[in-house]
């Protein structure tokens, strides 16, 4: 019995011991941030209310002060609730922070929903950001890219490099967990946020990606989050049902949105829904009726189906289909 409670307390210390030499680390890559943002000189943060960006527009305010500005990109990809949470963090926490509209939407490029979506985004915000730091005389444009990003797919990257952005908390290699453990340091609410990506994300690679559709996701998670659902997505699928009509000399309205006429027949697109909640929370979603109320929740949104991924949310569950074709190519090709 005592050689067992002293194997305890020597592997209670052991863990003591390894958590305070992370910290270290942890703290030590803090510092060299702090370094990094102070040789700018200035800089303008690409900020958007989540845990990395703002992570980092705190610390570029606490080292450069009124040489930083904060500027959030607003567009129908933006939950309205993100929007407001990223300016009351500013607001709390002393930093400026500048509103920008973002015209992605206006570019086919990015409405047609291709796999690498991300970086017309991107390559549509920082077009916005460059005559900000010419005329305001910033010295650098930054973003929270991080290092636990790094051999993630992501495009955004390519149109961050082409601007000459740089990525502070990836150069210095802060990791998202060190990022959460630093801003519950400072004291920032972001520090165990759920991640969140655009609403865009939502909708599989080749739909299209249209303000209506975001809309009706923005509303089908904010209904999961109001009943306390932490790590939440609703997956926009489009089911296109065909029907028998009338020959086209007696019809009237032959185009309508929604709908495309081939011959007599006339496919209607219907909207399902794929909820996806972190694992832990499959239980919850599933007792007390809580799926049937939020399935009646999405049919009113305008949802016709409404499905539960029973593997639960994880990051970018949409890029697996496009992974899996991408691994077909590369066997085809002698790569894997």
């Amino acid at each position: 019995m005592q050689a067992r409670s002293l194997r305890h307390a020597r592997r209670r210390l052991d863990n003591r011991r390894q958590r305070c030499q992370l910290l270290a680390v942890t703290n030590e890559k803090l510092e060299r941030l702090r370094g990094l943002l102070r040789s700018y000189g200035s800089c303008l943060v690409a900020y958007s209310g989540g845990v990395d960006s703002v992570f980092l527009a705190r610390v570029a305010w606490d080292v450069l002060g009124e040489k930083s500005l904060a500027v959030v990109a607003d567009s129908p990809s933006l939950p309205r609730r993100e929007l407001e949470e990223a300016l009351q963090l500013a607001r709390q926490f002393g930093f400026p922070v500048r509103v920008i509209k973002t015209k992605e939407f206006d570019n086919p490029d990015y409405v047609s929903n291709p796999s690498n979506r991300c970086y017309f985004c991107k390559h549509e915000l920082f077009t916005e950001l460059v005559p900000i730091v010419q005329a305001e005389g910033f010295a650098v444009v930054v973003y929270g890219e991080n290092a636990s990003d790094v051999g993630d797919f992501r495009p955004g990257a390519q149109a961050a490099a082409e601007f000459q952005v740089r990525a502070p908390l990836k150069e210095v290699g802060l990791t998202k967990a060190e990022i959460r453990e630093l801003s519950a340091q400072l004291g920032l609410p972001t520090a165990d946020k759920p991640q969140m990506a655009c609403l865009s994300s939502r909708v599989p690679y080749g739909e299209s990606v249209t303000p209506a559709k975001l809309a009706m996701i923005e509303a089908a998670e904010n209904v999961l989050r109001d009943l306390g659902f932490y790590d939440v997505r609703v997956r926009h699928h489009e089911l296109p049902i065909a029907n028998r009509q009338l020959p086209i000399e007696k019809r009237e309205n032959s185009q309508q949105p929604g709908k495309l006429e081939i011959g007599n027949w006339k496919l209607e697109m219907r909207h399902l829904a794929r909820i996806e909640v972190g694992p832990a929370e499959l239980k919850k979603f599933l007792e007390d009726g809580v799926s049937v109320k939020v399935a009646e929740a999405l049919k009113r949104i305008g949802y016709a189906h409404v499905t539960v991924d029973l593997q639960g949310y994880r990051r970018g569950s949409l890029n697996e289909a496009n992974a899996s074709r991408n691994t077909k190519h590369a066997t085809r090709n002698g790569e894997a």
